[in-house]
């Protein structure tokens, strides 16, 4: 029958690049893999995988209310499965999948944290709601046999926290082909101007996409680009709305990945701007960092310990030490004044390309997987 695997997550699985990475792993690695997780009233089809896919339907979409549905279906669905190895995404599949798996004596469980899940922006201005969060990672953590998280940064936290064995497998992407992607006119992007890209599944509170959209004010011919989803988007286009910037700040929506990439080849810089208002932002290494790069579109980022040692050891972009839309503006300028820079600095991400990419990630998980006993 297989060697089974059921991997969760708590998102409609559309944009999750990550998950979708490891369930192809876990395929070649000759599991028989389920993804789990939910659909919402906006969730679009989901393309085919060589994988099987599973997508609640709840009451609810968000809160409280949401996390204790999806984590007792999750319970009932993988409590009457056999399974031969249990993935948990994040902390807030964590509970489900640790009961589940006390029924499961042959059965092993992996906990992969994409994040500083209990420091994320949206608890830790409510304490109430942080604290439950971490009196579940404080009971389940230390009872864990098999763990890994996004970045050295985040290990290290939870190694001393817990004094626990936490590997690394950065969220990096996959090697990209350029070839057959799409011309700006036939994307709907003007032809003749410099091209900004904001883009990803995260475009959320305090990761300066506000600032972005108010730099266009303080630039001229310069277009910004912004290519996925997150909680400030209506409030972006509010802004774009209030300062008349429709023609130079243009929304995509969220993408299939090749089409974002296809966005992203075509900008001349990319932005990563998330602020240190928190330590999961603090400590935190985007995926886009690692897209840009194969897409040989140089970044603009804040000066995060991992993000900035990325574009410094690689001299693939510029950090800038403070988040203004001046500061951003300024940066942007001196793109537009220094053309040479962008090609010299395209010419460092085809080389970094070939070190920092999800084939070569692959060989932390090949420790990790085949202690699984199947």
């Amino acid at each position: 029958m297989g060697n089974r695997a059921f991997v969760s997550v708590t998102n409609d699985l559309y944009t999750d690049n990550r998950v979708n990475k490891i369930c192809l792993f876990l395929v070649e690695q000759g599991y028989k893999v389920t993804l789990i997780g939910r659909i919402k009233s906006d969730s679009s089809p989901l393309n085919d995988r060589p994988y099987a896919t599973k997508r609640f339907k709840l009451l609810w979409e968000k809160g409280p209310k949401f996390y204790a549905a999806y984590n007792l279906r999750l319970f009932f669905y993988l409590l009457f499965r056999r399974a031969d190895l249990l993935v948990a995404n994040d902390l807030d599949t964590l509970t489900a999948n640790f009961l589940a798996w006390k029924f499961k004596f042959k059965t092993k469980l992996v906990y992969d944290s994409h994040e500083y899940f209990t420091q994320v922006p949206e608890l830790i201005h409510r304490p109430k709601t942080q604290k439950i969060w971490e009196r579940i990672e404080g009971y389940i953590f230390p009872r864990l046999q098999s763990i890994y998280t996004v970045n050295q940064s985040i290990a290290d936290i939870y190694t001393q926290k817990y004094k626990k064995t936490v590997r690394v497998v950065r969220n990096i992407s996959p090697s990209w082909n350029a070839e057959n992607v799409p011309s700006r006119k036939e994307l709907g992007l003007p032809e003749n101007r410099f091209l900004v890209i904001l883009q990803g599944a995260g475009i959320n509170i305090d990761r300066g996409a506000e600032e972005a959209v108010e730099a266009m004010k303080l630039l001229t011919d310069v277009t910004l680009i912004i290519v996925g989803s997150g909680d400030v988007i209506d409030t972006l286009k509010e802004l774009v709305k209030t300062y008349e910037l429709q023609n130079r700040v243009l929304f995509f929506g969220k993408r299939p990945y090749a089409e974002m990439m296809a966005f992203t080849s075509l900008s001349d810089v990319g932005l990563t701007l998330d602020k240190p208002t928190s330590d999961n932002y603090r400590y935190s290494l985007p995926n886009k960092v690692f897209d840009y790069i194969h897409a040989e579109t140089p970044i603009i980022g804040t000066n995060l310990l991992e993000v900035a040692q990325i574009i410094t050891t690689h001299q693939v972009g510029t950090v800038i030490n403070e988040l203004s839309p001046e500061t951003l503006a300024n940066a942007i300028h001196h793109y537009q004044e220094h053309p040479d820079l962008l090609l010299t600095q395209k010419a460092n991400c085809r080389v970094a390309s070939a070190i920092e990419n999800w084939e070569n990630e692959q060989e932390v998980l090949k420790q990790i997987y085949p202690s699984i006993e199947c």
